[in-house]
């Protein structure tokens, strides 16, 4: 743009002046003008000069300014080109090589002229007396002309353009100069970013700064939650291999005291066969690395509901739902299935009657959020429950099923989206409140 546009204003600015000028020099000579005809004077149908005129470029000779008067009407001799009546002592040729124009009487040209082969500004302004001749009145018209050499108005030209482009290249030069040192200021949080991630992929560093513009902060952001993320998978992984190590001991001490395979081993298989499902779909849950993918919350909901009054039908079980329309969870389907499950699962067991199910968007600070509030009418958790229930591999219910890492599932699962899992006393029915707090 610095290339394209300042030449073009500069052109712009050059073809302007000249412009003003050309009007400038024409309005100087209808000043010339106007004050030879206001001496001139008509007596018996001759013209009448004084022999010096007030300015002194029309007395000497050269000057460059000439005034020169003619009559529209042409003698019988067609060789003259002009029937010049008078002319100022500054013009010395003997005659012009071109017509002069002679525009209709009160109208006035401006154009170029050649005299001694110099260009020249000419203007012609017709205008008519009256004078009185054998008693009579008559017209007498005339065509005054005044010629000015260029010279001066190309000097003037020239030195605007000169001047003009001087600056124009100079401010090029300037602008192109800034630019680059402005570049170089802009790209250096990318160049920052490009090193720290060179030292990432050399292991030298385990996530990005946060110092950056405004502009990456939420690149930056992002490319930290990728990172831990991917951190907490490897975690992840390792915990539940230690969950199905933990899970498998009893199920393997009855399998090896049984001296065949009779129905308690039998069961004890089909345990371990869970369990070891259970473990493995937990170790290759998505995580944040799924932020992107948009889940309705009420449809999930929905769903755990139709499967969770099937299996509780005998407890009658009457539910208060209040969901935002379109709340949207930004993760793994499910990983949302199991975090909801699992607390679903907890409130229906732990119910007298009843269980309610609220889900809002709340912003705070500019910061948008989902929340998830599932809470039953049972007899609620004291403060050392609450405390040790999120405990991986303890059991602070007293249900027949589960293996006490239901919740520490959760827990976990609710951590690796950068939530928040709180437990709290239900005012409204009087038992547990579990909250769960995502990012919107």
């Amino acid at each position: 743009m610095v290339f394209i546009m300042l030449p073009v204003i500069a052109l712009t600015l050059s073809k302007a002046f000249d412009s003003q000028l050309h009007k400038a020099t024409e309005n100087e000579l209808k000043a010339y003008a106007y004050s030879i005809l206001a001496i001139t004077e008509i007596e018996n149908s001759t013209l009448l000069m004084p022999s010096d005129l007030l300015e002194t470029k029309f007395n000497v000779i050269q000057s460059g300014v000439y005034a020169v008067i003619t009559s529209p009407i042409n003698s019988l001799d067609k060789s003259i080109k002009n029937n010049i009546l008078w002319r100022s002592k500054s013009l010395a040729v003997s005659k012009l090589e071109q017509t002069l124009d002679k525009p209709a009487v009160g109208e006035t040209t401006f154009s170029d002229f050649p005299v001694d082969q110099t260009s020249h500004f000419l203007l012609s302004y017709s205008v008519s007396f009256s004078s009185m001749l054998n008693g009579k009145e008559n017209l007498f018209p005339i065509t005054l002309h005044i010629l000015k050499d260029k010279s001066s108005f190309f000097v003037s030209l020239n030195s605007f353009k000169q001047a003009l482009w001087g600056w124009i290249i100079t401010l090029m030069i300037l602008f192109t100069l800034i630019q680059f040192l402005w570049l170089i200021w802009v790209l250096k949080p990318l160049k920052q970013l490009q090193r720290q991630i060179h030292d990432i992929e050399q292991g030298k560093r385990s996530k990005v700064d946060n110092n950056y513009p405004i502009e990456l902060q939420s690149l930056t952001n992002q490319l930290n939650t990728l990172l831990d993320t991917e951190q907490n998978q490897r975690t992840r992984y390792r915990n539940a291999l230690a969950n199905l190590a933990h899970s498998l001991k009893n199920p393997l001490a009855i399998i090896q005291s049984q001296q065949d395979l009779n129905n308690s081993t039998r069961e004890q298989v089909l345990v371990i066969d869970k369990v070891i499902e259970h473990q493995l779909k937990r170790a290759q849950s998505a995580g944040e690395s799924s932020w992107y993918l948009g889940v309705s919350v009420e449809n999930v909901v929905s769903r755990l509901l139709v499967t969770l009054n099937k299996i509780y039908y005998d407890k009658q079980c009457k539910l208060t739902i209040s969901i935002a329309q379109g709340l949207i969870f930004k993760g793994d389907e499910a990983d949302l299935l199991e975090i909801l499950g699992n607390i679903l699962d907890n409130a229906y067991k732990a119910m007298l009657s009843s269980v309610s199910i609220k889900a809002t968007s709340k912003e705070v600070d500019g910061i948008s959020s989902i929340v998830i509030d599932i809470e039953d009418d049972g007899i609620g958790l004291n403060a050392a429950e609450k405390e040790i229930i999120l405990t991986r591999g303890t059991r602070a219910d007293t249900y027949h099923n589960g293996h006490g890492i239901g919740l520490a599932i959760v827990r976990d699962l609710v951590a690796s989206y950068q939530g928040e899992l709180i437990i709290l006393d239900s005012k409204v029915l009087g038992g547990a409140l579990f909250r769960l707090k995502f990012s919107a």
